[in-house]
């Protein structure tokens, strides 16, 4: 009875994985931010390297100088490479991402398969809870704990997963009450399966593509979350770059025409967010079994 419970389970579950990469390399949009997420995840690991110049050696003699055959993205106030300090600043922007996506995930997504699963006064404390935290706008709401945390980039990663934890918990809370009514899961209960087990193989994996479709795109926002708590001297600290903080110095010269100091580090963040939700796009597309 068990192993038949489990092949429902598994016929209910995710689309093939040929398929589904089929499907995901034949939409234009989901392949094109494929290629963007890719290309900045590399430039993010391997692109300091690739440059002669130091992120945070400064030099006197080259102070906001525009781009060059020697500087392509110019220099800043303090003659810092731009191009150099774009290419660093794409790991503090994709690690905060991804580390605050997951610290969402991770509180979000047991909180909504509790609320979900068992109902009763758990599903009501939890869905209060949730709806006090919806009520603030994400961003509001991630600038305010980061102003209680403390100005860093750890703490604006924390700040931005507890920020982004309500939107995963209402995601896994509605998808366990879809799923915990099919029959696969309805027989795991008649045969007395503890509940740990039912969740474990045969809730999570089912509620796993929705699940990971609203992650990435909430990978995006949390991009724009940390550049903006950046902006605000919440995130990362000088003289370490990031996208935020070199928006928030370039602002200052763009009227006496020094406009590269801010229009790359935006230009990356415009092309890294848009990867992301082109990418999102794609794979809520490829993961739905509605989808020929």
């Amino acid at each position: 009875m068990s192993i038949a419970l489990e092949s429902a389970a598994q016929q209910e579950a995710a689309v093939p994985r040929s398929r589904f990469w089929g499907k995901l390399l034949r939409n234009r949009s989901a392949a094109i931010g494929l290629t963007l997420v890719g290309l900045f995840l590399l430039l993010a690991i391997v692109g300091p390297s690739l440059v002669p110049w130091d992120p945070i050696a400064t030099s006197w003699t080259t102070v906001r100088k525009p781009p060059s055959a020697a500087h392509w993205f110019g220099t800043d106030e303090l003659g810092r490479d731009v191009l150099a300090r774009v290419l660093s600043g794409a790991r503090a922007s994709l690690t905060a991402g991804v580390i605050s996506v997951s610290i969402a995930v991770a509180i979000g997504g047991p909180l909504g398969v509790a609320a979900g699963y068992f109902g009763g006064w758990t599903d009501t404390i939890i869905s209060r809870c949730t709806e006090a935290l919806l009520a603030c706008p994400f961003l509001i709401l991630a600038i305010a704990l980061g102003s209680v945390l403390g100005a860093s980039l750890t703490n604006a990663m924390i700040a931005i997963g507890i920020a982004a934890a309500p939107i995963f918990i209402r995601l896994t809370r509605g998808q366990t009450l879809s799923v915990k009514t099919e029959d696969f899961v309805e027989g795991a209960r008649a045969i007395g399966l503890p509940h740990r087990w039912i969740i474990a193989r045969y809730i999570i994996p089912n509620i796993f593509a929705p699940i990971l479709v609203q992650a990435t795109l909430i990978v995006a926002q949390a991009i724009i979350a940390e550049a903006s708590l950046s902006f605000l001297g919440l995130g990362q600290q000088p003289p370490a770059p990031s996208w935020g903080a070199m928006l928030s110095t370039g602002k200052n010269f763009v009227q006496q025409g020094q406009w590269w100091m801010s229009v790359f580090p935006g230009v990356a963040i415009f092309f890294t967010v848009l990867g992301f939700n082109l990418l999102g796009d794609g794979l809520r597309d490829a993961l739905d079994p509605r989808e020929s």
